[in-house]
């Protein structure tokens, strides 16, 4: 019984709660006692928080007992990356650039599902200020499907508490895909919201103008349960396949990049909804090939401006990687950087019109499985960040869901929605989700 808990979802959790079956103590000593058995291999977690998600549990425990209840959230278990701040608890930033810092207050999301009854339970690593590369003294997460692999990032901690077991949810950031692509990695879900939608305050920016924070969860319906915590919209009604037309982004699908298996795999989910009703539509997107490229020269000089003055205070406690990446942003040209942010106006433009002819827009999450190591972008080559950038440029909500294996480990398909829309592409994504049935949860300790 203890091993089916962790990978309870949210809706069965309250089921339990509420009709005496399980606690929210059990439910956070299980957590506990799974991170304890997982790590260090894993390494997902900066800081466990036990004290402080034991007192919570047991808050919580007596809240539901009482007859008070808050909702779906009450009493579940929720991690946070480590550059969201949550009041009393060192945020680390993955880096040893500085010491952890110590706030005095919540983070407005982590206000928020509070106040939905949801208790914090651990601070998840991640790659270095969420800028690409895991700090040497930290290392990066493991993926709960093989720990020689990489579970990605830069919210990989986050998606792997989710992935093992852990929690049914946590709390990520993507600026240019790092809750998408650890999500693919991993096997579950992970949601980048409308841009604005999810307040940032509390949230150390990598780049104010790309960053967003959103959930990774099992499932689309809990991934969904946390948008309406942490941004405070409402559901959206059940989508049907049949008739659903699925644009296919041509520069995405039809890249080198991808490798066999997740071709192959991708295939596979394609050929399913099309034979459950669904309409596959072939979608080019101007200027397509370039937004990537428009991404980094958007996103370099932002992220150098932030840590501006950190940087010299003690360039040496930074991963080599990143202080080349912000000191490389200082030679951005202001010419480059205002035709870039000009590009994102006009090519904002041209994936809203994509939707005139599709409901969603599909691509592969990453072009390839989990490598044993965050890989480095190529000379070249779009990397894993191939199919992901574009919506951080834009701003449109899109989420990766599980979509088959290869090599052993999971492929992800990346669903994209209109503009501010967040609620009708989960309920569309969910709709693909029970045509897929293509979760797979990870082999346990107990299982080898």
């Amino acid at each position: 019984m203890r091993e089916d808990i962790g990978f309870l979802d949210i809706a069965e959790l309250g089921t339990r709660y509420r009709d005496g079956r399980l606690t929210p103590i059990d439910v956070v000593r299980h957590a506990l006692a799974r991170i304890e058995a997982l790590e260090p291999s894993l390494n997902a977690f900066a800081d466990p928080m036990a004290a402080m998600a034991l007192a919570d549990a047991e808050r919580r425990t007596t809240e539901l007992a009482s007859g008070l209840d808050l909702g779906p959230l009450h009493g579940i278990p929720v991690a946070i990356k480590d550059l969201i701040d949550v009041a009393d608890v060192p945020t680390g930033f993955g880096t040893r650039a500085r010491a952890p810092q110590m706030p005095a207050r919540d983070a407005e999301l982590v206000t928020r599902l509070r106040a939905a009854g949801a208790i914090i339970l651990g601070k998840t690593n991640l790659l270095e200020y969420a800028y690409g590369v895991a700090h040497p003294d930290i290392g990066q997460t493991n993926n709960p499907h093989n720990t020689g692999r990489t579970s990605g990032g830069s919210s990989g901690g986050s998606a792997a508490a989710v992935a093992a077991g852990i929690v049914p949810l946590a709390i990520g950031t993507d600026t240019g895909g790092s809750i998408r692509i650890p999500a693919s990695y991993c096997g579950i879900v992970g949601l980048k919201p409308s841009f604005g939608i999810v307040s940032l305050d509390g949230v150390f920016p990598l780049s104010w103008t790309l960053d967003h924070a959103g959930p990774l969860a099992r499932n689309v319906a809990d991934a969904m349960i946390g948008l309406m915590a942490i941004a405070g919209i409402g559901d959206a009604p059940q989508r049907d396949i049949a008739g659903l037309r699925i644009g296919l982004i041509d520069w995405h699908f039809g890249s080198h990049e991808i490798t066999p298996g997740v071709r192959e795999a991708l295939g596979v989910a394609m050929a399913k909804l099309e034979a459950k009703g669904a309409v596959l539509v072939q979608v080019g997107i101007d200027d397509l090939a370039r937004v990537n490229a428009e991404l980094v020269t958007i996103l370099h000089p932002e992220a150098s401006v932030i840590h501006r003055a950190l940087l010299p205070q003690n360039p040496a406690g930074y991963a080599e990687v990143t202080r080349q990446q912000l000191e490389d942003g200082f030679r951005t040209t202001a010419a480059d950087y205002l035709l870039a942010m000009g590009y994102r106006e006009t090519f904002r433009a041209s994936v809203e019109a994509a939707f005139a002819q599709v409901d969603v827009l599909a691509s592969p999450s990453v072009p390839f499985v989990a490598p044993p190591e965050d890989p480095r972008i190529e000379e070249g080559e779009e990397g894993e960040m191939l199919s992901s950038g574009f919506a951080n440029v834009s701003g449109h909500p899109s989420v990766s869901i599980p979509a088959g294996m290869s090599e052993g480990m999971p492929v992800g398909l990346q669903l994209t929605g209109r503009l501010g829309q967040d609620a009708i592409l989960l309920a569309i994504a969910r709709a693909i989700e029970v045509a897929l049935v293509a979760y797979r949860r990870p082999e346990s300790p107990s299982d080898r």
